[in-house]
């Protein structure tokens, strides 16, 4: 007859949880590195706009700033009202373009998840389709300026990203993985397809559509593209735009140092720029960032 003295699994606990206890501390200490190196390039970004230029180049980069200066955000800040008004029309352009893109691309994924839609191989297919080809830059630029006649207007830096096919199949994957059961005993309840849409899959979807209108807001905040084919009215300049001449016209500046007569701040400057580029973006990203994996996870596991 044989006595169990209950110290064995005593003993086997003890090793198990101190596994457990070295592997967590490993797994975090790794993702900590991993968060630092993403975050010491933004550190060093915000310091070298913060250094002063002579100091920089003799005592190069460092993480805190190097003769604290202001210097570069006041030159590019001389005058304020043009970059607020970048800010304004990058701002509404982000805004209207991501709420009006999200809500088009959810509308034209809802059917394609749709098993019951005659129509969902072929409709699958264009969106598919749209997303290997294009007609090209010069028909694009063709088509806005002279049957779209929408060279110098606001709404030319909105309407070629609203409906992007890589973010309608992302949603239609989401929608398809969808109980629907709930749906079908939300059409028993009287419910109409409308407010099953926005009542229930919507709210339902919030984690991709968080995600899918980040991926609107990066995309609207940080194109300059747009406004350099289309775009000569300086009221109506991007942010990013803005600031892509304004750099062209410090190296200009900075090339030909007589013409001025003072210190052109070019590296510092440049970072500077950088720190009014990325910040709204990134506080955005921190506002979604709890949606933002889950988001791709759902929108990714089948087709």
């Amino acid at each position: 007859m044989t006595v169990r003295t209950g110290r064995q699994p005593t003993l086997q606990n003890k090793r198990y949880r101190a596994q457990t206890a070295l592997s967590t501390i490993a797994v975090h200490a790794i993702l900590a590195l991993i968060g630092l190196t993403c975050l010491i390039p933004l550190i060093l970004v915000v310091s070298i706009s913060l250094s002063d230029e002579l100091r920089l180049a003799k005592e190069g980069y460092q993480l805190l700033p190097v003769g604290f200066t202001t210097f570069a955000y006041e030159y590019i800040l001389q005058a304020p009202g043009q970059i607020l008004r970048a800010y304004g029309v990058t701002a509404f352009v982000t805004i209207v373009g991501a709420v009006t893109g999200l809500l088009i691309c959810s509308l034209l994924a809802w059917p394609l998840a749709r098993k019951d839609f005659r129509l969902r191989g072929p409709l699958s297919f264009y969106v598919f389709f749209t997303l290997l080809f294009n007609g090209g830059m010069v028909p694009f630029y063709i088509l806005v300026t002279r049957y779209l006649g929408l060279k110098d207007n606001i709404l030319v830096l909105i309407l070629p990203y609203l409906v992007p096919a890589w973010y309608v199949l992302i949603i239609r994957t989401s929608f398809a993985q969808l109980p629907m059961e709930l749906l079908d005993a939300a059409r028993i309840d009287g419910a109409g397809e409308w407010r099953i849409f926005f009542q229930i899959v919507m709210p339902l979807s919030k984690p991709v559509l968080a995600t899918i209108g980040l991926f609107f807001v990066l995309r609207y905040w940080n194109d300059w593209f747009l406004a350099l084919l289309f775009i000569d009215d300086s009221l109506l300049y991007p942010l990013q735009y803005l600031l892509y001449i304004l750099m062209a016209n410090i190296n200009i500046m900075a090339a030909n140092p007589q013409t001025t007569g003072m210190p052109i701040p070019t590296l510092s400057a440049r970072m500077a720029m950088a720190v009014l580029a990325f910040g709204p973006a990134l506080f955005t990203f921190l506002l979604l960032q709890k949606y933002f994996v889950r988001g791709i996870t759902i929108g990714g596991l089948k087709g």
